[in-house]
């Protein structure tokens, strides 16, 4: 085997000018489309990594509310607890003071009545009194024994 060097020369010069219309018209879009692939591929990441970061930003902040709106409700119930402790004491007073009402009109109706029994018991007296007197007249006794009589008549009825 022996080597020829024209033949090697031409190959040479053949695969150079092949390099070059190569680089010239393959290479050179085929390098730009895998840069754009490249590039495109580079965005799609770091869109991905901002849309990551969104998604974590939005469920932190979902967290929040979550947790805010687990806080007002407990509020709220603390509020209804309280409002109806409230109500329930303004009942109970309201109650009370009906009650005690109810008490001293009872009261009043029974000292009114007292008061009437009272009133009609003196009348009782008087009555009995003018009849004892006209009694005492018939017998004719003594002034001392006549008011011994009327203060016994006035103990008792008083007692």
């Amino acid at each position: 085997m022996h080597f020829v060097w024209s033949s090697f020369f031409i190959q040479l010069i053949a695969f150079l000018v092949l390099y070059w219309l190569l680089s010239r018209y393959a290479f050179g879009p085929l390098f730009g489309i895998m840069e754009k692939r490249r590039q495109h591929v580079q965005e799609q990441l770091q869109s991905s990594e901002r849309s990551r970061k969104e998604a974590e930003e939005l469920l932190k902040q979902q967290k929040e509310a979550l947790q805010e709106a687990r806080k007002e409700a407990y509020d709220i119930i603390e509020q209804a607890k309280t409002t109806a402790s409230r109500q329930a004491d303004d009942l109970l007073a309201q109650a009370k003071a009906e009650a005690a009402r109810v008490k001293d009109e009872a009261v009043r109706d029974i000292e009114n009545e007292k008061a009437k029994a009272v009133a009609a018991l003196r009348r009782e007296v008087s009555a009995m009194s003018v009849l004892i007197a006209s009694k005492i007249i018939e017998k004719q006794v003594d002034e001392k024994s006549n008011e011994e009589l009327i203060n016994h008549y006035l103990k008792e009825v008083g007692g």
